[in-house]
């Protein structure tokens, strides 16, 4: 007996929720765009092929909605909400002119969760040609944007290295390296950082998301998390991050979502924190 799409695809839906909201760059919007894929795939089974891999063929349902909605050909991921009847509501809030939307699709899905070229053509209707193209045209458009200064929070020093060492080979600044809660609010305080990687234990037992939260009550600044369990964390109980990294993490994954978060910060007009 063949397993049910529920089955197959309940591994998957935490990684697509860190890919959609990477995608959208809202919590909100992301999971919003996560469940009209799931509504979609209720409403007729038959949009999940089961000729591919079970991950590529949620992922191609989940890009075929989000397609649907033209302004996100052109414009900045937008608010989107389900009404009671499921229906998609979506309201644009600011433009996107610097990169192809294309092109950012088939980066996230190649850096964030590692689909071959191969995976990625199927997912966006493509072929693989098509989709190396639109990794290149990502690749060049990535490298173009801007720098800035990165607080680091961290209790393991090796780990630290390795982040910083990963943040300055991209093209930004380490501004401080902070391990506990105390220490990351002083060092925010003192460096006014343009983006911040935090992981989420630190070293006087405090959580990275606390720090963070005490950190944004006067500041404004992109964040990204760091966790060995993504899964655990994308549950949907509670206030969750919206970009994650995972570890053992990739030096393509670290580009990929800081890329990420520093776009949509500047399409959000908060061009501060630049490298030197």
């Amino acid at each position: 007996m063949s397993a049910s799409i529920a089955d197959l695809i309940a591994p998957e839906l935490p990684y697509l929720r860190r890919f959609s909201r990477a995608l959208t760059g809202s919590q909100d919007s992301g999971d919003s765009y996560v469940m009209a894929a799931l509504e979609a795939l209720v409403a007729d089974s038959k949009s999940f092929d089961r000729q591919l891999p079970a991950k590529v063929a949620l992922y191609k349902t989940f890009l075929h909605v989000w397609n649907t909605v033209p302004l996100n050909h052109k414009t900045a991921p937008i608010e989107l909400r389900t009404n009671g009847a499921g229906t998609i509501e979506a309201a644009a809030d600011k433009r996107i002119d610097t990169l192809t939307p294309a092109a950012r699709q088939a980066f996230l899905l190649a850096s964030l969760e590692e689909f071959a070229p191969a995976d990625i053509g199927a997912i966006m209707h493509t072929s693989e040609k098509e989709a190396r193209r639109l990794l290149d045209i990502a690749s060049r458009e990535v490298a173009e944007q801007i720098s800035a200064t990165v607080l680091i929070i961290e209790d393991e020093p090796l780990i630290a290295l390795d982040i910083e060492n990963l943040v300055t080979e991209i093209g930004h600044r380490v501004a401080a390296i902070a391990a506990t809660r105390s220490e990351a609010v002083a060092l925010a305080a003192k460096t006014n950082p343009g983006l911040i990687l935090a992981d989420i234990q630190l070293a006087d037992g405090s959580s990275g998301i606390d720090a963070v939260n005490e950190i944004l009550q006067t500041s404004s600044v992109p964040v990204i998390f760091i966790t060995a369990y993504p899964e655990r964390l994308l549950t949907g109980e509670r206030a969750e991050p919206t970009f994650l990294i995972t570890k053992p993490f990739r030096p393509e994954m670290v580009k990929a979502l800081i890329s990420q978060a520093l776009f949509f910060d500047m399409k959000a007009g908060h061009p501060r924190g630049k490298a030197a």
